[in-house]
């Protein structure tokens, strides 16, 4: 299954692809390529965890890359600052 830039989601089949369109606003974070510069979309979740993350600079509209996976978190460059975060909640933020 692979997410394309429109909101497209396809689903590969032996013998064909089929797009299935969906209401996404973004990419998780966690799915996010290594290295690649995204920009934060919106983050998913209560207010407590929205506004801890925004304290960490995962703001709409912030330049995130995703830097390394080590066990279950990520370390992400936000804002010019390495930041480890779990992996549940890089799920959180969505990315573009």
């Amino acid at each position: 299954m692979a997410l394309d830039n429109v909101g497209a989601i396809h689903h590969k089949n032996a013998s064909h692809t089929k797009e299935v369109y969906a209401k996404v606003t973004g990419m998780p974070l966690a799915m996010a390529e290594k290295g690649k510069l995204f920009h934060v979309a919106g983050i998913r979740g209560k207010d407590n965890t929205k506004n801890f993350l925004q304290s960490l600079g995962f703001a709409e509209g912030a330049e995130v890359t995703l830097i390394s996976e080590i066990g279950g978190d990520v370390i992400v460059n936000v804002k010019g600052t390495r930041v480890a975060i779990s992996k549940s909640m890089a799920t959180r933020i969505l990315t573009v």
